[in-house]
Formats: structure tokens, sequence, C-alpha cells
């Protein structure tokens, strides 16, 4: 089974990280690498046409999840799982700060 996630750089939609039974891979979207002035997301992900692999998470993305008091909340009142990196990427990282947010692909989507 897999995941995905949407990934917006400022309010465009950027690409796609998906975690499965290999690892994980990020890949964006042809609009916006054909859209106006379009921007890596991350100077460890710069633009490409060809999808990126990992076997962890990638650390740009990991550094995203936030520590102390916000991770606690979402351990505590969403009983998110702290070993879960994706999960808690998908659940606290939606008004992440900085240019980059995350949001989840729900159900009716994966098809």
């Amino acid at each position: 089974m897999s995941r995905r996630a949407k990934i917006f750089y400022q309010d465009q939609l950027a690409g796609y990280l998906t975690e499965g039974d290999d690892g994980y891979s990020f890949s964006y979207l042809d609009d916006y690498m054909k859209g106006v002035d379009p921007r890596p997301i991350s100077l460890t992900l710069p633009l490409s046409e060809n999808p990126y692999h990992s076997k962890i998470l990638f650390p740009f993305f990991d550094g995203l999840i936030p520590e102390g008091w916000l991770l606690d909340i979402g351990e505590k009142y969403w009983k998110l799982d702290p070993r879960d990196r994706f999960e808690l990427l998908i659940n606290l990282c939606r008004d992440a700060i900085g240019a980059v947010s995350v949001y989840p692909v729900e159900d009716e989507e994966n098809g």
C-alpha cells in the first residue's frame, strides 16, 4: 500500500511525494515545470522531469516536521505515531514555515 502527499511551493501544486514498499519518491508535475518561473522546492531536489527515489524519507521533507511542543500536540491530541515520519509530515506540515507545504492525498484521489 502506498501513501501520497501533495507538495506545494507557495500556493502552487509542485509535485507529489509517494511512500511505497520500496521507499519514497518525489516527482515534479509537468504543469509546474512549464509554469512561469518554476522554483525547486529544495536545493537537494532541483527541478527535474525524472522522479527522485530514496529508501528513507528525503532529509528535506523530514526537516519540515516540527519538533518540541508542536510535535507533542500531534502525538497527544491527534494520536500520531512519532515513528511514522510520513504521517507526521502530512498532518503537521500543512502550514509549515517557509514556501513549502504538504497536504495528504485523500483516498478517493489515490485511484
